[in-house]
């Protein structure tokens, strides 16, 4: 009986090991089998990325290959920027079951691949990301797409795809969707956008409008489709035809009667009152035409040469202006250029809009001696006039190189104005978006910039902790370039306090405020890092960068160009556990001090200067 017993277990064991061997062998031949349709070749071997029979898949050096340590099961294939030139046959993956059922990233932007069988892709069930951007992929892409309902990151841009989306409405926790730069048609599915980091549809064929909620992205994320319309777009959307009357009842001509009558007589004494006060209007004119307030309607834009010019208009009239109150006056701190400068001046001169603000709006105005200025108009901010103007006054007493300082203030009780020189370079923040389209911004740039905002906003915490002056809105639109592009922070000053964690700061007092500070330079070190631009006060960017560090994907979280260029890992790695601590919402008292973080950065700056000199130096 025993010996039966042993003969069971032992017949049984070598099942086990023949259908597991078995199994092994399937998945070895199937991945060769997809790497040489990748590289068009029929060759078993290639002795630089180390796909061979003659190696495990798991325990081999198969370069780009991910797998679970625990089940030997394949999870992830990164093969992206490796001048392939073949065909991605998802069938070679997909309908094998070792490893559709493991697999949960594909990752092969960058290389110059045609697809096969790509509808085979939706037994790949358990797929979080699936990227194959900057191809050479044609056709119309398959239904199939829309079940996989896993997905996170879908990334088809950059290739030749034509015809409309499948229906992604039905993946629920897609999270980024990049498809610019294809020739797709068809409308744009009603996404719930509140569930997107990153979306773009650029130049394709979409024609309709843009779904709810997309203009919670940039216009760069729409642009290049003519037939697409909407608020955030040059094309505005008609409006519906009105819907054909079926009848109207008697009591609806009662109701439209009554409110005709009520209408009338609302009119009748809007009239009266007019008259009555056409002689008090009169008199005031005068002093009218010489004190006015800046307000949204001021703006009144003109469509000469397709700019929007205008003048300051006067329609936004206060009630202290009225009653002479404030001065016209604009008060001068630091340019000569601008003394004289009066506030009826800025009403007279040829205006553009620049941007809105969560808290104001900034105008580009050009002066009548040729000057360009930039005027930002504060909005709901309560601090009283004394306040604002010894806050002024003391912000220009204390200077940096790379912070750019107000040249001339004014204030009354309604309005609170700064002028700026105007920088004709834009923003970090345009530069930043850029690089999404191409634009070179390189790692040692970068980290030279990240050097240059830490240590001039070291310098103002060090000297204005005392007054509990921080900057209070700091974010990458207001990180400008100056003529020879050098980085100087804006608006320095202007928010007591612009936080995402207001509640969990308030313990801090004072220090909040540069708490603050610290986070929103988090927020630049992960813009400079990943190339995305943050949204909601960089909430959504940190969320992002914090879930895919958490799920060990660290490598997905930097900038593609930065690691094709060679950036050292560990220079990456540093700097981004240095950003991770100054997002830190859980511990807000835990973020570094902006000195530390300055040295730090310095640090890690002058580590790539020297790697990239020794680097140079060893080069026969």
């Amino acid at each position: 009986m025993k010996q039966i017993f042993i003969w069971v277990l032992f017949t049984l064991l070598s099942q086990f090991l023949r259908t597991t061997k078995s199994d092994n062998e399937d998945v070895s031949n199937s991945l060769i089998i997809f790497y040489n349709k990748l590289s068009n070749s029929n060759s078993p071997h290639d002795p630089v990325l180390g796909w061979n029979l003659s190696s495990d898949p798991c325990t081999g050096p198969w370069t780009g290959l991910t797998c679970d340590n625990r089940t030997h099961s394949v999870k992830k294939i990164f093969l992206d920027s490796l001048s392939f030139t073949g065909t991605f046959d998802a069938s070679t993956l997909c309908n094998v079951q070792s490893i559709a059922a493991s697999l949960i990233a594909v990752n092969l932007n960058n290389n110059l691949l045609h697809g096969e069988n790509l509808d085979e892709i939706v037994n790949c069930r358990e797929l979080t990301h699936l990227q194959i951007g900057g191809n050479r992929f044609s056709g119309s892409l398959p239904d199939s797409l829309s079940r996989l309902h896993n997905l996170k990151v879908l990334n088809i841009s950059s290739n030749n795809f034509y015809g409309s989306l499948p229906d992604l409405t039905l993946i629920s926790g897609l999270q980024e969707f990049f498809a610019q730069n294809n020739q797709l048609t068809g409308t744009i599915p009603n996404l719930d956008f509140s569930n997107f980091e990153q979306f773009n549809v650029s130049f394709n064929n979409f024609t309709g409008h843009v779904p709810n909620g997309g203009d919670r992205f940039p216009v760069s994320s729409f642009i290049g489709n003519p037939e697409l319309c909407g608020d955030l777009l040059p094309r505005q959307c008609p409006s519906l035809p009105p819907k054909k009357s079926k009848g109207i009842s008697n009591y609806q001509v009662l109701m439209f009667s009554g409110y005709f009558i009520i209408g009338l007589t609302i009119f009748l004494v809007i009239i009266l009152l007019l008259c009555k006060r056409g002689k008090t209007k009169e008199e005031k004119a005068n002093l009218l035409n010489k004190e006015a307030s800046f307000d949204d309607s001021f703006y009144k834009p003109s469509f000469t040469s397709g700019e929007y010019k205008a003048g300051l208009s006067k329609s936004g009239i206060s009630a202290a202006t009225e009653s002479g109150m404030v001065s016209s006056s604009l008060i001068v701190l630091t340019s000569p250029e601008v003394n004289g400068l009066e506030f009826d001046d800025l009403l007279k001169a040829p205006a553009e809009l620049l941007g809105r603000g969560k808290h104001g709006t900034v105008y580009k105005v050009i002066g009548e001696q040729g000057m360009t200025l930039a005027v930002k108009r504060i909005k709901d901010w309560t601090i009283p006039s004394n306040d604002f103007q010894q806050r002024m006054r003391r912000l220009d007493q204390v200077k940096h190189p790379n912070v750019l300082p107000p040249v001339a203030f004014y204030c009354s009780k309604q309005e609170k104005l700064l002028v700026y020189e105007y920088q004709e370079n834009g923003s970090l923040f345009r530069l930043l978006q850029g690089t999404q389209m191409g634009q070179v911004f390189d790692w040692s740039s970068r980290l030279s910039v990240a050097a240059t905002i830490t240590n001039a906003l070291a310098f103002m915490h060090q000297e204005l902790r005392e007054d509990g002056i921080a900057h209070g809105n700091l974010k990458s639109s207001n990180i400008l370039l100056n003529k020879n592009m050098e980085p100087c922070v804006s608006e320095y000053g202007l928010m007591m306090v612009d936080n995402e964690d207001q509640s969990s700061l308030s313990n801090f007092g004072a220090n909040s405020a540069f708490k603050t500070d610290i986070y929103g330079i988090g927020v630049i070190l992960l813009e400079l890092l990943t190339g995305k631009v943050g949204q909601n006060n960089g909430l959504d960017l940190a969320e992002w960068v914090l879930s895919v560090v958490r799920e060990e994907w660290t490598g997905e979280v930097f900038d593609k160009s930065l690691i094709r260029e060679g950036a050292r890992e560990e220079g990456l790695v540093y700097l981004l556990q240095i950003a991770v601590k100054c997002v830190n919402t859980s511990s807000p008292e835990a973020r570094p001090s902006m000195n530390q973080l300055a040295r730090v950065i310095n640090t890690i700056k002058e580590e790539e200067e020297r790697s990239i000199s020794v680097s140079i130096v060893s080069e026969p």
